[in-house]
């Protein structure tokens, strides 16, 4: 785990019609991660991308794809999105029956397994898989869209999750959160154990998203 929190801006929030401009821009302004969400109109509400936006995202950067698949049955698209050219792949522990297979299969296409819960799932469902991940998404709204207000109890999970890794020695697995983040919230996260930021809204909706990534940062 790097001291150095990361910024791992959603391009759910970015102008699709000039998405490789946009993935170009948030690398220069210093971003460390593309987060892509990817949703099926069926876990959640919306309907996103597949593994060809993110081949097409792979072309226009050289920073790590942090993918986050908002979808049942994961394990059917995993070495799709893989072969996309996804870096870090997350998956919900409420849409994989056999959620240990499911990340040995991530590690075993060649990228870092990350497992995520929503707001309401507890932290113990995923205890005994944290050996196996590099890191772990917490959701700080409820998935589907873009643009909703951070919930509050997201800091007091944080913390409890750090622990609970601490406790374990897996100091190298790392926080991510995701939703309602701003220059507000993302301290607040960050100093409860957060190391990982998906900001959608905060750099993709300002002026200047080198300063936006700053602030965050």
């Amino acid at each position: 785990m790097s001291n150095r929190v990361r910024i791992a801006p959603s391009i759910l929030s970015a102008d699709f019609g000039r998405l490789h401009d946009e993935v170009k821009a948030i690398e220069a302004a210093g971003a460390d991660y593309v987060h892509v969400d990817v949703m099926d109109g069926r876990f959640v509400p919306n309907i996103t991308i597949g593994p060809l936006v993110v081949e097409a995202v792979k072309r226009a950067t050289s920073l790590p794809l942090d993918v986050h698949l908002m979808i049942v049955e994961p394990e059917r698209y995993i070495d799709d999105f893989v072969k996309a050219g996804a870096s870090i792949i997350t998956v919900h522990q409420e849409t994989c029956a056999h959620l240990h297979r499911t990340l040995q299969q991530i590690r075993a296409a060649g990228a870092k397994p990350s497992v995520v819960i929503n707001p309401s799932t507890s932290l113990s469902a995923i205890e005994d898989v944290l050996g196996e991940v590099t890191q772990v998404l917490l959701m700080s709204v409820n998935p589907g869209f873009g643009g909703q207000a951070f919930i509050p109890a997201t800091i007091d999970r944080v913390k409890r999750l750090r622990a609970m890794l601490e406790a374990k020695g897996l100091t190298s697995v790392d926080i991510e959160v995701d939703g309602g983040i701003n220059a507000t919230t993302a301290k607040q996260v960050v100093a409860a154990g957060a190391t990982v930021l998906v900001a959608g809204n905060a750099v993709f909706k300002q002026p200047d998203y080198r300063a936006a990534i700053a602030a965050l940062r």
